[in-house]
């Protein structure tokens, strides 16, 4: 089955940025397609491959920071090529 997760990583520190670089650049290392703007990331790809990724990387930053609040939407389809028809 085909997902798209839509991300927003929010670390409570006053270093966040490194925190929030360092998770998406090991999104884009990934083998999925990884999709930016400037309030979150998206990554779309096969459930059974892209939640245990996920599962990881979120546990990873989740060590790096103190405090730190990931807002997560999952959508049961591969959104990737979404254009708007209006």
């Amino acid at each position: 089955m085909e997902i798209s997760v839509d991300l927003t990583l929010s670390p409570l520190q006053n270093d966040y940025e490194i925190h929030v670089i360092n998770f998406i650049k090991a999104l884009r290392n990934s083998k999925f397609k990884v999709l930016e703007n400037p309030l979150s990331t998206q990554i779309f790809g096969n459930y059974d491959e892209l939640m245990p990724f996920l599962n990881q990387e979120i546990k990873r930053s989740f060590a790096a920071a103190d405090i730190s609040v990931l807002t997560m939407k999952v959508v049961k389809t591969n959104r990737s090529d979404y254009e708007p028809h209006f």
